[in-house]
C-alpha cells in the first residue's frame, strides 16, 4: 500500500487510465468485429455503413491520443479492403 500522498494519487490516476484504456480497446474490437460480420454476411450496404462508422470512430481515437495515426490508418485500410472485396 502507498505510504505518501503522491503515491496514493498515482495509484488512483493509474486506475482511471487503465479503465479508460480498457474501454477504448474494447470499443475498437467491437467496431472492427461489426465490419467483419457484415463482410462475412456478404451484405454490401451493411458493410459500407459499418465501415463508415468504424472509420469515424477510429480516427476520433487518434485525436484523443489513444492510438497512433499510422496504426489507425493501417486498420482503416484493411477494413476498407475487406469491404471492397464484398463488391
Amino acid at each position: 500500500m502507498a505510504h505518501n500522498k503522491s503515491a496514493k494519487k498515482r495509484i488512483l490516476q493509474t486506475a482511471v487510465k487503465t479503465e479508460r484504456n480498457r474501454y477504448y480497446r474494447t470499443r475498437i474490437k467491437n467496431i472492427v468485429k461489426a465490419v467483419h460480420e457484415a463482410v462475412e454476411a456478404a451484405d454490401k450496404t451493411a458493410a459500407a455503413e459499418a465501415f463508415k462508422i468504424a472509420n469515424k470512430q477510429i480516427h476520433s481515437l487518434v485525436s484523443k491520443g489513444f492510438i497512433k495515426k499510422q496504426t489507425a490508418s493501417r486498420k482503416v485500410s484493411r477494413l476498407h479492403k475487406m469491404v471492397n472485396s464484398v463488391a
